[in-house]
Parts: C-alpha cells; sequence; structure tokens
C-alpha cells in the first residue's frame, strides 16, 4: 500500500505518494490532466533541458545575487539538477504533454524535485521551489528556453549525423554504380538513358540541401527567452542575468547560445521553431522520395521492375509462401507521414500566441522532438538494413534500356521530332527494335544509326 506526505503550495496542502520527489504543484497537474498518462508524457528531453536551465541559473544567481543564492544552495541545486540530467531521477517527472500551455506545471515539477532532493542531500530543508530553484525565472521564460535547448541538442546530435551518414552511404552506392547505364523513367514511363550512379545523386543531394537549410536556419533557435521572466520585462530578474544564464548554458552544453534580443518576441513566437521544423518536413518528404523510388526498382520478382535488389528482412505474408516486402522503405515511408502530420501540428501550435505568451508550447515541442527522433532512428535503420545491402541488377537493368523506345529521342538533331516519332510507333506497333525500324523507313543508314543509338554517349 502507498504511503503519502502532506506537500503544500499557495492554494493549500495536498498528499503526494511518500517515494516521490515531486512536491504539491506537480500532484495537482498530474490528478487535473488524466490525458496520455504514461504514453504522451513530458519528453525527457525538455526535462533534461530544463534541469540545466536550472542549474545554469543557480551559477547566474550565484555570480549576480549571492546574498540570496548562497554557495550552499547554488551547489544543492547543481547536483539535483545533474542527477535529473544523468537520468537517475526519470521516475519524478509523470505529467503529460497535454497540460498548462505555457508547460508551468513541468517547471515547477523540475522545480519541486531539484527543491525536495537538494533537500534530501542537505539533511533539511534547504531550498524551496519558487524562491531558489525558480529564481529570477518564470515558466514563460524557462519553458521556451528548454524548448530551444532541446530542439538544437536533438538537431545536432542525433538528426545531422543520421544524415550525414545516410548521405555518406549514398555516396557510396554512387560510386559503386559509375559505370551502369539503365533506361530513365519520367511520368513512370520508359524515358532516355541515365546511369543508375545519377538516379541515386539525386537522392543524395535532396539530402545534402536540406542538411544546409538546417545548418542555416538552426542558429535562429540559438536565441534563449530566459531573463524575460513573465511577460519579457525581466522583472524579479537582476540585471545581466540574461547574458550570464545564456553563458552558463552554453558552458554545460557546449553549443552556443545567447540572449534574445527582444524578449517579448521570445516569450510569444514559435517562428523559428516553426521554420526548422518545415525543414524536417522537406527532409522527410526527401526521404519518402528515395523509398518510393528504391520500392518501385526493387518490385518484382518477377512481376515487377526488378531492376535492384534489396535486403530481405523477413517473411513478407501470413498466407503467400516466400514473398519478401520492402519494409525498410514501409517505415521511412510512415515516419514521413507522421513528420508531416507534426509539421501542422507545429503550425497551428506556433499562429496560437496571444498577446504576451504562446499557450500552445508542450504539444509544440513534443511533436518538434518526436519528428527528430524518429527521423533520426529512421534515416539510420534504413541505411544499415536497405541503402548498405542495396545491389543493381545489371542484366536487367541492360535487358530494359536495350528494349527502350526513348532511345529514338537521340535521333531528333537528324531526322526531326515527327519523323523520330514514326520510328517510336513502328517499334512499338511491330515489335521492332529502333534500329530496324529506322533501317525500314529509310532515315537513316547503319553507321550513323549505330553511332547515334549508343547509351553511353547520352548520359
Amino acid at each position: 500500500m502507498n504511503s503519502y506526505r502532506i506537500e503544500h503550495d499557495s492554494m493549500g496542502e495536498v498528499r503526494v505518494p511518500n517515494d516521490k520527489l515531486w512536491g504539491a504543484q506537480t500532484e495537482r497537474s498530474r490528478q487535473n490532466f488524466p490525458i496520455g498518462v504514461g504514453i504522451e508524457i513530458m519528453p525527457q528531453e525538455i526535462i533534461h533541458a530544463l534541469a540545466l536551465i536550472k542549474k545554469a541559473c543557480a551559477l547566474a544567481n550565484r555570480e549576480l545575487v549571492p546574498e540570496k543564492m548562497t554557495e550552499e544552495k547554488c551547489a544543492a541545486i547543481c547536483t539535483a539538477a545533474e542527477e535529473i540530467m544523468d537520468g537517475t531521477l526519470a521516475a519524478h517527472f509523470p505529467l503529460v504533454v497535454f497540460q498548462t500551455g505555457s508547460g508551468t506545471q513541468t517547471n515547477m515539477n523540475v522545480n519541486e524535485v531539484i527543491a525536495n532532493r537538494g533537500n534530501q542531500l542537505a539533511g533539511r530543508t534547504l531550498l524551496h521551489p519558487n524562491d531558489d530553484v525558480n529564481m529570477s525565472q518564470s515558466s514563460n521564460d524557462t519553458f521556451p528556453s528548454a524548448m530551444r535547448i532541446a530542439a538544437v541538442i536533438a538537431l545536432e546530435d542525433r538528426l545531422l549525423p543520421a544524415v550525414d551518414r545516410m548521405i555518406l552511404a549514398l555516396k557510396t552506392l554512387e560510386a559503386e554504380n559509375e559505370d551502369v547505364i539503365k533506361s530513365g523513367r519520367t511520368h513512370l514511363q520508359d524515358a532516355v538513358p541515365i546511369r543508375f550512379s545519377q538516379e541515386i545523386s539525386g537522392w543524395r543531394e535532396g539530402l545534402e540541401r536540406d542538411e544546409e537549410m538546417l545548418r542555416a536556419l538552426m542558429g535562429s533557435l540559438g536565441e534563449l527567452a530566459l531573463g524575460g521572466t513573465a511577460v519579457g520585462t525581466g522583472l524579479n530578474a537582476p540585471k545581466g542575468f540574461d547574458t550570464s544564464a545564456a553563458r552558463e548554458v552554453s558552458g554545460l552544453t557546449g553549443k552556443a547560445f545567447i540572449p534574445a534580443t527582444n524578449k517579448f518576441h521570445a516569450l510569444t513566437s514559435l517562428d523559428e521553431l516553426t521554420a526548422v521544423h518545415g525543414v524536417v518536413k522537406a527532409l522527410a518528404c526527401d526521404g519518402m522520395k528515395m523509398a518510393n523510388d528504391i520500392r518501385l526498382l526493387a518490385s518484382g520478382p518477377r512481376c515487377g521492375f526488378s531492376e535492384i535488389s534489396i535486403p530481405a528482412l523477413e517473411p513478407g505474408s501470413s498466407i503467400m509462401p516466400g514473398k519478401v516486402n520492402p519494409t525498410q522503405c514501409e517505415q521511412l515511408s510512415m515516419v514521413a507521414v507522421q513528420v508531416m502530420g507534426n509539421d501542422a501540428a507545429v503550425s497551428l501550435a506556433a499562429s496560437q500566441g496571444h498577446l504576451e505568451l504562446n499557450v500552445y508550447l508542450p504539444v509544440c515541442i513534443y511533436n518538434f522532438l518526436q519528428s527528430v527522433r524518429l527521423l533520426s532512428e529512421s534515416l539510420d535503420s534504413f541505411r544499415e538494413r536497405c541503402i548498405c545491402g542495396l545491389k543493381a541488377d545489371r542484366t536487367r537493368m541492360k535487358e530494359y534500356l536495350d528494349r527502350s523506345l526513348m532511345l529514338v529521342t537521340a535521333l531528333n538533331p537528324v531526322i526531326g521530332y515527327e519523323k523520330a516519332a514514326s520510328v517510336a510507333e513502328l517499334a512499338y506497333r511491330e515489335g521492332l527494335d529502333l534500329r530496324t525500324a529506322c533501317l525500314r523507313l529509310g532515315y537513316l543508314g547503319e553507321q550513323e544509326l549505330d553511332a547515334r543509338l549508343n547509351a553511353e554517349k547520352m548520359v
């Protein structure tokens, strides 16, 4: 049977499970928002970022207001915050995403856990969650700052490395297939020849452009709202707190963060997060394009294109023996769909800034971080289990190339479009190759035909 202790806040007393470090405000939120409990909980990336902020702010307050933030208090806050960041206290953050739109309860959850853990370490009541742990802060500036910190860490440490690994794998695949010429396809119809390496390069270039755009926009996420407190005026924060806190965050993360130039904007606008997620969506779109191309090229094995083979990972049917499906293409496509849906949620959340505060913050960052996490893992899985085992069927590609009617395009400069079309139509109608059809119509001699209908010269 659970035992309880009595905690209190400005509204009165609350019973809290005795084995938990949270306090009254966390417990009120836990009771008031039974929505997605245990599933749609606040991302651990946000808890980590808030704990990092609490440590940074304690160090800034120690520097600026040492009479209030004593050495003992600062040390206790830092130690408890570090335990949160290393995951030791993960069980003490139960709150769901769908709470107050400012993230206030989660900010207080972190404040209460740090205060109670700090008091445990001190062996006495040393820290107050509001007066000490939340000193010089408001949920209104800490939560938006945590969102940006979590976003930058997720992008720099997870997504961009996954993209780089995929680009490298595609470059390797390009090099392996430099000498392979195949039929191109537009509108899912035969088109002029292309090197398989050139087709692969289209996938690679898309990812490289996405990475360039991500890096170009990510700098805007480095501006923190810390120091703005409740509405952007900085009430109750000492002079220079924003600069000091941002400097401490930079030191703790090893990443570049600076004070927001306009705190009123930083508290109410999510435009930078929306823009960056737009590029994450673009990356998902390019991932889906690549996955769809690959599953078309691998379709078969006897009744499809069958131009490439991809690793067979598991049985594909519960009823059809021997069937193998392009499951890695399917998982990447589904992740892309999720990211596109998340982009709609992020965009709608960003549009709902009312007056001095946006109150859709938790749902915005929940979707943003989910997109980054899923896409990072999806790209790595797709690379490892599909791209690295992808092989061209050179025989099948050569067979399709030799049968392609669109090689006739190379005759346009010599005999003109209409005569070239008549060659293709005759060849298709009577099942001839292009060379035979053109000779029958008398448009060109054998020697010039052989020179013109050379796929090597068309790519």
